[in-house]
């Protein structure tokens, strides 16, 4: 995984020229749970079928261009370390501010499953 791919890989959609806006939502394995627990790191494992339809109906949004994740899976993951990295880009910021928005909570919601080290 890598911030940099994955900007040219936007930069290189064939639509890139009707691009006003790109978000990019990056992911780290945290310190601590949302409870406060300490964590050591993480692993995810990550519903495949779910994700391409999930990426499918944020494609086809108004004004959408392009929607790609990258998640970190089936390894260990320690703090600091990137998880996932959503990339939106599309033409003005509304259009991309709510669609980066859904698909980051579905993504957590309906297609990753965490397994947290608590110290």
């Amino acid at each position: 995984m890598s911030l940099d791919k994955l900007k040219e890989k936007i930069k290189a959609h064939p639509d890139y020229s009707k691009v006003g806006m790109v978000l990019y939502h990056n992911g780290v394995v945290r310190l601590t749970t949302r409870e406060g627990q300490e964590v050591t790191g993480l692993s995810l494992t990550v519903d495949h079928d779910k994700l391409n339809q999930i990426i499918a109906e944020q494609k086809a949004k108004p004004g959408i261009v392009e929607v790609i994740v990258e998640i970190q899976e089936n390894r260990d993951l320690n703090v600091g370390d990137d998880v996932m990295y959503i990339a939106v880009a599309g033409d003005i910021r509304e259009n991309v501010i709510a669609t980066l928005t859904e698909t980051l909570n579905r993504v957590k919601a309906e297609v990753t499953s965490k397994t947290q080290f608590i110290k």
